[in-house]
């Protein structure tokens, strides 16, 4: 039988990621900052988008907008369509600008994991723009905080005042500028002494001058050097502790009788020393060029209600609210006869529908999911970390009835701002350990809660080991194995008992 080439049709069936889901669930993971960027990206590349600057939608006619989830039912965890609906179409006879979201048929579901929604709610994405008057960055708070003096410039200033000879002072401005962000010297003075043509004792007795300099500790070039210059400037370096610094590897140990033995001093001298030291800055430097914090902007916001329900919204200044401009979009339909700029067109109103629907859905997934976190999770709304209960992806996701992956991208950087702080979604979900009569499952995040107050309140005359946190736990009806108990307590940072009973001991 000959071999020949033949044309067959068959029927198969595939999972296709189109590119409007794919942007879907990229927009869903994103974090709200990341979310701006991308929008603001999107409205420099689509005419037809355009943000919406107004500081309030109006809810009394379907032809000013949608507000977003700003009402909530009488249980505080559903919320409410506040919208009307607008039965206006992207005609090419449409003479006013249309929000999209009145277009949107907040029934229809999107393929894969994004589908489901929060029932009839509209949740247009909006921001408010409002001004606050403090424009002039030199009055605002983060204009002050980054007028700073920096570590350069407080080292600069002295090195001025201090030092007169200026080949010391050029070699000063030299070494400044080597200095890593916690005050040390790392390099090598030989190299430094041939980049500049000098002697290295010229370098080194320059160095020893800029190590008198504020604060004390800086341009140490390690650890034990920037101690005894903190020491010296305290008048307190003398034989015995300078035997310290050269066995500060005993002092991690808490080897005791090592130091009573090297430093010719009794134990309760040595207790002092270490404290002494303890007191000590290892990072002096650590004090200016200080990073200006970025608060954290939660994506849901929770707060309780007179009748003891709780009211869960989303936080409109994190949503983007865009617009599609059909007045636009009609008249350069109306005027294009090129079939190339026609088909532009039509692909940006497709893909400025697409934003917009893919933002509508990422609000209202991002709400249905805190909404259910927050039903799961209300004792520990009420009564705090004790009552975390054991959460995991695949029950929200049985819950809402939703893919264990679209909840899990969710939770990704979104935060949630409650009575207790603000907390990451993904905080909520720890694994279960078990109940001594199996009945009750208990957090792991509550257990280290419980461990670490066990700790806190045992005395210096019974400290807990492992083993007895066991038994304590497992009174109080957690089953939980001694390596368990390790593996959080190390977690946590918590020393051993050996070295907790040395420290209480010395009064570390």
């Amino acid at each position: 039988m000959a071999l020949t080439p033949r044309l067959d049709l068959r029927p198969t069936q595939a999972l296709v990621m189109t590119p409007q889901l794919q942007q879907a669930i990229k927009l869903l993971q994103m974090s709200n900052v990341e979310l701006n960027t991308y929008v603001e990206a999107e409205l420099q590349q689509n005419p037809l988008l355009e943000r919406d600057e107004a500081d309030n939608a109006s809810t009394d006619s379907g032809d000013n907008g949608v507000e977003a989830a700003e009402a909530l039912g009488d249980t505080g965890l559903e919320s409410v369509d506040r919208a009307v609906a607008n039965d206006a179409n992207l005609s090419d006879e449409t003479a006013l600008d249309v929000d999209y979201d009145n277009q949107f048929d907040t029934d229809a579901g999107m393929d894969g994991p994004l589908t489901g929604g929060v029932g009839d709610s509209a949740l247009g994405v909006r921001t408010n723009r409002g001004g606050s008057g403090f424009d002039d960055g030199e009055t605002s708070i983060e204009g002050m905080a980054s007028a700073t003096i920096t570590l350069r410039d407080h080292l600069m200033a002295q090195l001025r005042v201090d030092v007169i000879d200026p080949v010391d002072r050029m070699i000063g401005a030299h070494l400044i500028e080597l200095l890593d962000e916690a005050g040390y010297l790392h390099a090598d003075l030989e190299p430094v002494a041939e980049t500049l043509g000098c002697e290295a004792s010229r370098v080194e007795a320059a160095l020893g001058q800029l190590q008198q300099l504020d604060p004390a500790g800086v341009f140490a070039r390690n650890l034990a050097e920037c101690l005894a210059l903190q020491l010296q400037d305290r008048n307190r370096m003398d034989p015995a502790m300078a035997a310290m610094l050269d066995h500060l590897d005993m002092v991690a140990r808490r080897d005791i009788q090592g130091l009573v033995r090297v430093c010719g001093v009794d134990a309760e001298d040595v207790a002092d020393m270490v404290a002494e030291i303890r007191a000590l800055n290892p990072k002096p430097a650590l004090a200016f060029d200080l990073e200006i914090p970025q608060p954290v902007t939660p994506d849901v916001i929770m707060r309780p209600q007179s009748d003891g329900s709780w009211i869960v919204e989303l936080n409109q200044e994190t949503l983007p609210r865009v617009l599609i401009n059909n007045q636009y979009y009609a008249r350069l339909k109306r005027s294009t006869r090129n079939k190339d700029d026609r088909q532009y067109i039509s692909e940006c109103l497709q893909s400025a529908n697409w934003l917009v629907k893919s933002l509508h859905q990422r609000a209202t997934t991002i709400l249905k999911v805190a909404t259910e976190i927050v039903n799961q999770q209300e004792s520990f709304f009420l009564r705090g970390i004790q009552e975390l209960r054991p959460l995991v992806l695949r029950d929200i996701a049985q819950a809402i009835d939703m893919h264990e992956s679209t909840v899990s991208r969710v939770t990704t950087n979104k935060y949630m701002a409650t009575p207790r702080g603000i907390f990451e979604l993904k905080f909520f979900f720890t694994q279960a350990i078990n109940s001594v009569d199996g009945q009750v499952a208990h957090s792991a995040e509550s257990v280290r809660h419980r461990i670490k107050s066990l700790i806190d309140h045992e005395p210096a005359n019974s400290v807990l080991s492992d083993d007895g946190i066991v038994e304590a736990l497992q009174n109080e009806g957690v089953d939980i194995a001694r390596r368990t108990v390790a593996k959080y307590r190390e977690s946590m940072g918590i020393p051993s008992s050996v070295r907790r009973r040395r420290e209480k001991a010395l009064q570390f």
